[in-house]
This record gives C-alpha cells, structure tokens and sequence, in this order.
C-alpha cells in the first residue's frame, strides 16, 4: 500500500488549478493507486491529486463498493439539483449542506487512456462534481450559500487540525515537468 498524507484546508496546492494529463505512463498508474490506497484507508467516498499534492487532473472515488478513477474529466451536468450533506477529507470531521446536480456524465481517461464515460446520479454525481471542483482549486466550502459558508470558515477555524504544518514537499528524482509527486 501506499498510503500519503492529505493536504488540509488553508495549504496552497488545493486551491491552484491542475494540468492536464499528458502522459498515461507507469508514474500515472502509481499515483492513481496511491490516491486509492490513500482513500480507502481514510476512508473517503473521492480523493484527487491536489489533496495528495500533485497538480495533475485526476481522481478517484469509491462509492456502494464501486472504486474508480477519471483522468481528465469534462463533465455535463443535470439542471435538477441535489442538496445534501457534503464532507471532505481535506477539510476533515466537518460536514454542510451543499446544492449539487442530481445527475453527472463524465468524460475522460482511464489510466492507460483510454476514453471512458462514467454516468452517476445522486451520491455518485455528487462524488465526481466534488473531486472535479478539487481539480479546478474549488473546495466545496466555495459552494455553500453565505450564511453555511460563514458557519463552515467558523468550524475550520476552531477545529483541532487548522493551522497544522504543512506536509514538505519532496522533490521527485523522475522527470515530473516541475510537478511534486
């Protein structure tokens, strides 16, 4: 196994946009079973890469006993809306109320890049919006209505693990075109 440290709210690299996938390779495969291992050992319903510390655009999830993973992932989503409890394992023990659509098609990659759809509704699409928002440098505190995030930043502020130390960033002996692995 090959579990690694979460990044917790209030550390940069959650909140930068990643890159795009470019090589399907063994590195790849080795970050998507870290970000597995890492999940279920939490456990977690998704994890991606910027929680680990890694730039790249890429999750998992694990939801009913279903455990995947998306690399690159477009998403069309539903005009019908969920609201429902939401958590996260970089913003650990705390939980709100948060408005997501009900229904998800998710285009992307598998690790060896190959193209595949995931289609989703309910905890499943909620799963996969949550992990692409990660993506894109959106928690799901950025989601909430003024008065629920208010309460949120009131809860992460107070919470025994804000303000921790940052993990360091180790430096990759492999080409990794200047990302943290």
């Amino acid at each position: 196994m090959a579990i690694q440290p979460i990044r917790l709210f209030g550390d940069p690299v959650l909140r930068k946009p990643a890159l795009e996938v470019v090589d399907f390779d063994k590195e790849l495969r080795r970050l998507i079973e870290d970000l597995t291992d890492t999940m279920l050992d939490a456990p977690g319903a998704g994890l991606a890469a910027p929680q680990l510390g890694v730039g790249l655009r890429v999750f998992t999830w694990n939801v009913e006993g279903e455990v995947g993973h998306l690399v690159n992932p477009r998403l069309d989503l539903s005009n019908e809306t969920q609201h429902g409890l939401e958590g996260c394992l970089s913003i650990p023990d705390l939980s709100f109320d948060c408005t997501r659509a009900l229904h998800v098609v998710a285009h992307g990659f598998n690790m060896y890049g190959d193209p595949v759809t995931i289609e989703g509704s309910d905890f499943l699409a909620r799963a996969i919006q949550h992990e692409t928002d990660h993506l894109d440098g959106i928690l799901f505190v950025d989601r909430l209505d003024a008065e629920a995030r208010k309460a949120a930043m009131k809860a992460i502020r107070e919470s025994e693990w804000f303000g921790l130390e940052r993990p360091q960033v180790r430096l990759s002996p492999h080409a990794t075109n200047g990302l943290p692995f």
